[in-house]
């Protein structure tokens, strides 16, 4: 769909998007609550038994020229975007359930949903996943690669992506699996040729998550990452996914509290309204909470959700304001919940003249029903991205940090956590490559 351009003039025809022909194969990594989610989703609105609603790529819109226009299409008629009847699913976990006992495990969606569908969960049986316990130190599958080094596990991988090739016509990876303990870049992840030293050497610095995300760049594969590990936030693989042309985008699904974090503290500093302090909890009880429960993956997750404040607020630019902001985040294994999460907030803020004031927020949310779309847009997007020629070679996604907590970018820059303000870059990006004039909603024009 064509706009009429505000300046009078048509733009330069950007280069042509190759179309989403054939099947798109979605490789998940981790094949739990968010993943079993995510494909009986998919496969329950294939059917017509429910609405994608979460997702921007199959409920968005997107606006096109002036407001008086009255343009604006879904983003899947704008932009081509692989089809939901393409899209084909495989993946790796440690523990060997199809995706039905899988799905009744994470007891997310109720039984009625999932019978409708079962024959079809019950088609998708996961492969070995490459797994150390040193890694995520809660979990102990039996289901699990083996081999000689890390190179060798890498190699095992890459021949489970080429047999899937040989079934699909396009592929993405993208990380659905636990927290890793938290790593800090070391020397074998400052080149290409240093980290494939690494895997010969067994490197403990390079951890599961890296392995796959090498595996799918060596294979021209997009990978996003779901998680708040360290994985493609290295110049090795950041490196090698401009040389392959292989997109990489993450990390952390931006799903319950923080979501709400960058929608309330953008509104405190339009308002130039101080906070004090922002304390933050959570209880869950799914296997991510057990996981969380342990003090080395959680610091993981606690470095993810604890910048939000920081790079929204900016601090050094208001000091007055939240200079002394006191931020603290606590999560909570609480069994008896299961995936339906509590996320609870106090906000101490303060207004004219110093006067203080509070806002609580109780967010009782279902984590993996918030994932699940977000995994869906990353898939779909990430793929719209290895067919876009302005953008395959560019490594780092910026323009999808709309979904995670902790946004990758260039070396150099800060994060942008503000929602609407990825929400604004995520649709201007889709503008730009199809030619389209930006919205900058300055709106002159409607008064000259």
């Amino acid at each position: 769909m064509t706009s009429k351009k505000s300046s009078g003039q048509a733009a330069a025809a950007p280069p042509t998007i190759a179309p989403a022909t054939g099947k798109l194969g979605v490789m998940v990594v981790g094949m739990g609550a968010v993943a079993t989610t995510l494909i009986a989703g998919v496969e329950a609105v294939r059917r017509g038994f429910a609405k994608p609603i979460g997702s921007m790529t199959q409920m968005g819109t997107v606006r096109l020229g002036k407001r008086t226009d009255n343009q604006a299409p879904l983003i899947k008629d704008f932009v081509p975007l692989a089809k939901l009847d393409d899209v084909v699913f495989t993946g790796w976990d440690i523990y060997d359930e199809n995706m039905y006992q899988a799905a009744k495990t994470a007891a997310v969606l109720e039984r009625d949903h999932l019978d409708q569908i079962r024959p079809f969960l019950e088609s998708i049986q996961p492969m070995p996943a490459v797994f150390s316990q040193h890694y995520v130190k809660r979990l102990n599958g039996n289901h699990v690669k083996t081999g000689r080094s890390k190179c060798d596990l890498a190699q095992q991988v890459r021949n489970d992506i080429q047999a899937f090739k040989a079934k699909t016509d396009r592929q993405v990876m993208i990380w659905c699996g636990s927290t890793e303990i938290f790593l800090e870049p070391a020397a074998c992840h400052q080149s290409i040729e240093a980290f494939e030293k690494g895997l010969l050497a067994d490197d403990p610095a390079i951890a599961p998550s890296q392995i796959y995300a090498y595996a799918a760049l060596m294979e021209r594969i997009p990978f996003a990452n779901g998680a708040p590990n360290l994985t493609v936030d290295i110049p090795a693989l950041q490196e090698l996914s401009k040389k392959t042309g292989a997109p990489i985008c993450g990390k952390d699904f931006k799903t319950g509290q923080t979501l709400i974090k960058t929608v309330l503290a953008p509104a405190f500093k339009a308002r130039m309204l101080g906070v004090a302090g922002w304390y933050s909890t959570n209880i869950l009880g799914n296997r991510d909470g057990e996981v969380l429960d342990d003090p080395e993956s959680f610091k993981t997750k606690e470095e993810s959700k604890l910048g939000v404040l920081d790079f929204i607020l900016q601090p050094e630019l208001y000091p007055e304001l939240y200079g002394d902001i006191y931020h603290k985040v606590r999560i909570n294994y609480y069994p008896p919940r299961g995936d339906n999460k509590e996320g609870w907030d106090n906000i101490d803020i303060f207004g004219w003249l110093g006067y203080p004031m509070q806002i609580k927020v109780d967010f009782l949310c279902r984590d993996s029903i918030l994932a699940a779309p977000l995994a869906l847009d990353l898939v779909l997007f990430l793929d719209l991205a290895s067919r876009t020629p302005e953008l395959k070679h560019r490594g780092i996604q910026e323009w999808l940090s709309f979904f995670f907590k902790s946004p990758m970018t260039a070396e150099g820059l800060y994060p942008e956590h503000d929602l609407f303000i990825q929400s604004m870059k995520l649709k201007n990006t889709l503008r730009h490559i199809k030619g389209e004039d930006l919205i900058t909603h300055l709106g002159l024009e409607y008064y000259d």
